[in-house]
């Protein structure tokens, strides 16, 4: 099987040989033991450890083994086969809990990447049907027009990277908050808790669609702690919300996504 990568320091692209890529400038990159590559340079990197630390790759680890998100794992599934893709790239794949059932599914190559080494080196050892890389979405290791999917999943939106990524018949798809997602724990910590809004349409594509998931559901109060952990308002959480929320056994949450589908369009493909 040919990999897709390039190069991350000069784009040129990367060939197999053993345990490593590598490019005609001699650039070099080892597979880790866990199976997955990093193409994140050293240059690169923002930060020493970039991306989710180990507690919240490890509060989503934990939330991820119930089954409470399984409902819009199985919708993205469903979704991914009826546009039988040859090549799909997750964006932000995190510990590979979308990425490794969309690979079980699909007949394509499946690509997963994340800037979070903790979390990609968890999904790489836990699943062997995609390509895991550790990499930055904003620069992506991947040639031009190499994706039939993209997939966004609560990740940061980067237009023109997503629009050189897409093949021409490709397909962009972003899963984002729906209007009341988590309602009920943001009243402990928000006075007025702001609906989301659906994402906009990035530059570069067009709106095939978006679709609204929601649902309540009852969750534990320890599994809703990890739930909290590993989403961005935990900061605002304080050892006496925490304490309100452990009066009660389960608590009805709302989980509420949309799931929005994109084409590329070359009329606006004009970036700054």
């Amino acid at each position: 099987m040919t990999l897709l990568y390039r190069c991350p320091l000069c784009s040129a692209p990367l060939e197999q040989t053993q345990h490593s890529l590598c490019c005609q400038k001699r650039h070099q990159f080892d597979f880790a033991k866990e199976g997955y590559i990093n193409l994140l340079p050293v240059q690169n990197k923002k930060s020493k450890q970039p991306g989710d630390n180990l507690q919240m790759v490890q509060a989503r680890r934990a939330f991820f083994a119930t089954e409470h998100y399984v409902f819009l794992r199985e919708k993205l599934v469903e979704k991914l086969l009826k546009l039988a893709p040859n090549t799909v790239i997750d964006l932000g794949c995190g510990e590979g809990f979308y990425t490794h059932a969309i690979a079980d599914s699909v007949d394509g190559q499946v690509y997963g990447v994340d800037i979070s080494k903790a979390a990609v080196k968890y999904a790489a050892k836990r699943y062997k049907n995609v390509n895991f890389s550790v990499a930055s979405i904003k620069q992506a290791p991947f040639p031009d027009n190499s994706a039939d999917i993209l997939l966004s999943v609560f990740a940061p939106i980067f237009a023109q990277e997503l629009h050189r990524l897409c093949n021409d018949n490709g397909t962009l798809i972003i899963v984002s908050p729906g209007p009341k997602h988590l309602f009920e724990l943001k009243q402990h910590i928000y006075d007025d808790v702001q609906l989301h809004d659906v994402v906009d349409t990035p530059h570069g594509f067009v709106l095939k669609e978006h679709n609204l998931l929601e649902v309540q559901q009852q969750i534990s109060t320890g599994v809703l702690e990890h739930l909290i952990q590993m989403t961005p308002f935990a900061w605002k959480f304080k050892d006496s919300h925490y304490d309100a929320l452990r009066n009660a056994k389960t608590h009805t949450v709302t989980l509420s996504f949309y799931i929005s589908e994109f084409k590329k369009d070359e009329q606006k493909a004009v970036f700054n």
